[in-house]
């Protein structure tokens, strides 16, 4: 986790200071650098390879973290985000003794949406872009009449892939100036894993996002 937080604010704090150095002549007209945070919840799943019969539902969960909104001319602005945020998937079903049971997967990831904020109106925005994430941690856990588990897996002993690339889009509306609600979808760009495994099918990660900006 150290490593990919690290990797993390590297890659943040490099596009703000990138940003800040080809944008100082034009903030000055198009308005301020506005720092913030944010926080809301996650409805998570995954989207599958090659497995019709493994069925899952989305997976509640959160996120939250801090972002920069630089302006770079007139209604587009430069917006890297940096996040805590859990996906993952859960599933049921009955199982070989013939009782019911429930079954998830939480995977806690850091995101960095590296994203272009685009002001349709002066309330309304739309976010795009791309994403990186790294897997942090994987919890597991399995219920049923007669028995249950839970486990939690760290990066280090997980044969899943640590850093994804995904992309990114939203939709905001500003309550006040420091006030803003958001509503994105979030899907990865490559697998999890790309060989699959008996107990881990391939697939990617896709979450819906809404929350709470505040700026100061």
């Amino acid at each position: 986790m150290k490593k990919a937080f690290i990797l993390a604010i590297s890659l943040l704090t490099a596009g703000v200071a990138n940003s800040q150095t080809t944008t100082t002549s034009s903030t000055a007209s198009s308005g301020a650098v506005k720092f913030g945070i944010k926080a809301g919840a996650n409805f998570a799943n995954i989207v599958k390879t090659g497995d019709d019969n493994f069925k899952t539902e989305f997976k509640p969960g959160f996120h939250a973290g801090i972002f920069v909104d630089i302006p770079v001319v007139d209604r587009l602005s430069f917006a890297p985000e940096l996040l805590y945020s859990q996906k993952g998937y859960k599933t049921s079903g009955t199982s070989l003794l013939g009782g019911p049971y429930d079954y998830s997967v939480t995977t806690n990831f850091i995101d960095v949406p590296i994203l272009a904020k685009i002001n349709a109106t002066p309330a309304f925005h739309i976010t795009l872009g791309p994403q990186v994430s790294f897997l942090t941690s994987t919890t597991t856990k399995f219920k049923s009449a007669n028995s249950q588990y839970q486990e939690t897996i760290d990066e280090e002993n997980k044969n899943l892939k640590k850093s994804l690339v995904g992309g990114v889009i939203g939709l905001g509306f500003d309550i006040t100036n420091k006030v803003s609600i958001n509503g994105r979808y979030a899907l990865d760009l490559q697998k999890n894993n790309e060989n699959g495994t008996s107990e881990t099918p391939q697939y990617r990660n896709q979450v819906i996002q809404a929350g709470l900006a505040i700026s100061f």
